[in-house]
């Protein structure tokens, strides 16, 4: 289906503002729309879509119609507004029963209500399009893996290392220089094994 947008009208429905205040405002805020639609509509639906915005606040040295990521965007300044060039696309469109028109002005709805196209309102079809944007983020969310793949990090090596050293069946360590402080006083290791010398004893007297 072909869109048809309402591009001033769809700006004032929405709670989209350029950054900064004063001169050119006006201009960031239209530019802040172009940017949420670019992002909220598929490649295949920007290709087929059209924004349609006054002359009076247009940019200085862009043409009369450009593209942004596939979106056609329109000034109209050899109309007397933009709701007399939205009429005129309607009434022109080869298939207006394929088209939706984005626009809370009646003048635009009775245009497209002639044609037989679709209509809704700005605020209306602003809300769907940003819903649908929550619900697709959603469900990027829900298809993260639950296991990381790859390299480890570190911090999952060192708890890796940690439950290992823990385990059962891990091997015995030998006794630390604390354990040997906790010996009884006065008992010394025999670095000999048992036996050994007895025969020179025995033996051998001095």
């Amino acid at each position: 289906m072909s869109l048809l947008i309402d591009g001033y009208n769809l700006l004032h429905a929405t709670d989209i503002f350029g950054e900064g205040a004063g001169a050119g405002s006006f201009q960031r805020s239209r530019e802040a729309l172009l940017a949420f639609l670019t992002t909220s509509l598929n490649e295949s639906e920007r290709l087929r879509a059209t924004i349609v915005f006054d002359a009076s606040d247009a940019p200085p040295g862009l043409p009369n119609h450009y593209k942004v990521e596939g979106l056609t965007v329109i000034f109209a300044r050899d109309y007397p507004d933009a709701d007399a060039l939205l009429e005129e696309i309607i009434e022109d469109h080869a298939a207006p029963r394929g088209l939706l028109v984005v626009s809370s002005d009646h003048r635009v709805q009775r245009a497209a209500r002639r044609r037989g196209a679709k209509r809704i309102d700005s605020d209306r079809w602003y809300s769907e399009i940003w819903q649908r944007r929550v619900d697709l983020r959603r469900q990027q969310q829900q298809s993260i893996p639950d296991k990381p793949v790859g390299k480890l990090s570190a911090s999952e090596i060192a708890y890796w290392v940690e439950q290992f050293e823990m385990s059962d069946d891990a091997p015995s360590m030998p006794p630390s220089p604390k354990d040997e402080d906790q010996r009884p006083s006065g008992e010394i290791d025999n670095p000999f094994p048992p036996g050994y010398g007895e025969d020179l004893i025995d033996g051998n007297e001095f």
